[in-house]
């Protein structure tokens, strides 16, 4: 059998070393159409700033290295032009010639191209870049090189934010631009919030709701939208990316979402003997089923290495993506699973949100630092669509015990029964996410009812009174602009100070104590609910609209 694999890196050599190992005999060979194979595509940002500090680190393997283990024909600076389906064959071009080569089976795994938006004056810019491959790092040096002091980042997605961090620890000026009203539009608005908070503590102008109009002067000079002007000593665009699906198109396979290849569980396109993988295809969405994209190595590797074990005849198939994705930035870490909450709703699915509060280890052990974490999850039936997680440290292990327990199909009734490793420094004896799994099934059992900070203002506007129950000495570091304060270890002894016909919304600073006093309100015949993630998620989203006294 004779195997050609369109594209390397994550994708493309986890199916080509894969099959070499199930499939000593194969004749398998890569076609890159650029020079580097295989390479850390995840580290490019991380060579700007010095961070890795050679950029022969980020080449993984080459060529020669593979041929002597795998026996593999890799080869880089071969272009395919063509597939030609009914002679099972590919047009190819590399430096010296245009030839043929016939296949038995075809894998593609072009990867995906960086949206290019029809800006005027993007073609005579002369300093505007995107980050995709080696080629595109060598290109940005060289500009950094010339020691530019501003530079501007278009897109505050993942990537978009990590360039903007190495830009910054590079020594330059740095300005985000994001069409969105947020940075990192797949969190929800609360959680990016607190990144926003970071940038903007690291010097980070983020400019939001608003994008570039124009470039002018060889891109020297950016017009927004609004009619700012600013100078841009280099820009990088990140504002996504498209799959790479030409090739496919031209052959008639059938595509979709965003031009996406289509695939079934077998990662089979609409040709039987032509499979598909990586960031050029789409996949589905694993808790509703539907047709996405999701552009990230640890899928594309999986799905390599899932394509290299149909062909060889062993039992596998694609079930789904969820997206899980984590995000450093300067000194907090942001990531996510599954679905957001605005997505859920989307959706039209029963959805209720739970934000938590806690240590990434025993809050009595030094280095100890916070991490909110926000559970998305069906009230009824306890399904959980996806989590959210920010911190200094330890989002990770949260993030992907939660991720886990998705794929696992558990619900928020078993998050309390997961054990986890013990020791002070280390984790909580309870881990955020039995306490996440607390709160959630305070919800669903009726013993707690929250509010959320988007609805606070409503809610109070209807008559509801905010019940303020943390210490005066907290009160210095804000307060709501409509509350009433009653500590919480005097709240049993001044519940006559209160109006069994009111209804009151109680927070505290992180939700924990106004849970309390909701339960103590309400056993005393009061009509409560909690201000759900308190008054540290409120500030972080909201800070204009406290009161800060003097």
């Amino acid at each position: 059998m004779k195997v050609i694999i369109v594209g390397g890196v994550a994708g493309g050599m986890s199916a080509a070393t894969r099959l070499r190992r199930l499939m000593e005999d194969v004749e398998i060979i890569v076609l890159e159409k650029g020079p580097y194979v295989s390479f850390a595509n995840c580290g490019l940002p991380y060579h700007i700033s010095g961070e890795i500090a050679e950029r022969d680190q980020l080449l993984v393997q080459t060529s020669d290295a593979l041929e002597a283990r795998f026996r593999l024909d890799v080869r880089p600076n071969n272009e395919v032009l063509q597939i030609l389906p009914d002679s099972k064959s590919l047009l190819i071009q590399n430096e010296q010639e245009e030839y043929e080569e016939t296949y038995d089976k075809l894998i593609l795994s072009p990867g995906a191209v960086p949206m290019m938006p029809a800006i005027p004056g993007i073609e005579a810019s002369e300093n505007v870049y995107t980050l995709r491959n080696i080629t595109d790092l060598d290109k940005i040096m060289t500009q950094l090189s010339k020691s530019p002091k501003n530079a501007t980042v278009i897109g505050a997605g993942f990537i978009g934010l990590e360039m903007a961090e190495n830009l910054s620890n590079r020594g330059l000026n740095v300005t985000i631009v994001e069409k969105a009203p947020q940075v990192l539009p797949a969190l929800d608005e609360e959680m990016a919030a607190f990144v926003q908070n970071e940038l903007a503590s690291q010097n980070i102008e983020v400019i939001t709701s608003n994008a570039v109009a124009e470039f002018k002067d060889q891109g020297t000079k950016l017009l927004l939208e609004d009619g700012q002007e600013r100078t841009s000593g280099i820009t990088i665009l990140s504002i996504g990316i498209q799959p790479e699906s030409k090739l496919a198109q031209e052959a008639d396979l059938k595509t979709g979402l965003k031009d996406g290849i289509v695939v079934n569980d077998k990662y089979q396109t609409s040709d039987p003997d032509i499979y598909a993988i990586g960031d050029a295809i789409t996949v589905k969405q694993q808790i509703t089923g539907k047709e996405t994209l999701i552009s990230l190595a640890s899928p594309a590797n999986r799905q390599g290495r899932q394509v290299a074990d149909v062909i060889a005849g062993l039992p596998r198939k694609n079930q789904g993506s969820l997206s899980t994705a984590i995000l450093r930035v300067f000194n907090l870490s942001a990531a996510s699973t599954g679905l957001n909450e605005r997505l859920a709703k989307q959706e039209g699915l029963p959805t209720e949100v739970v934000h938590v509060s806690g240590q990434d280890r025993a809050s009595y052990f030094p280095g100890a630092t916070g991490i909110t974490l926000k559970l998305i999850f069906n009230p009824k039936t306890g399904e959980i669509y996806g989590a959210q997680g920010i911190g200094q440290k330890g989002i990770d292990k949260r993030i992907d015990i939660l991720a886990t327990a998705i794929k696992g199909g558990l619900t928020v009734m078993d998050l309390p029964e997961l054990e986890f490793t013990y020791s002070p420094p280390y984790g909580s004896a309870k881990d955020i996410v039995n306490i996440a799994g607390y709160t959630a099934l305070n919800i669903i059992e009726g013993l707690s009812d929250n509010v959320q900070w988007h609805e606070l203002e409503e809610e109070l506007h209807k008559g509801k009174i905010l019940l303020d129950v943390r210490s005066a000495a907290e009160l210095k570091a804000g307060q709501f602009k409509q509350s009433l304060h009653i500590p919480l270890n005097e709240l049993r002894d001044r519940l006559s100070e209160l109006d069994r016909s009111k209804e009151y919304i109680v927070s505290c600073h992180s939700g924990l104590r106004s849970y309390f006093a909701e339960r103590i309100l309400k056993q005393n015949g009061f009509n409560v609910e909690n201000l759900d993630g308190a008054f540290a998620l409120y500030k972080a989203v909201r800070p204009e609209k406290l009161i800060y006294p003097n």
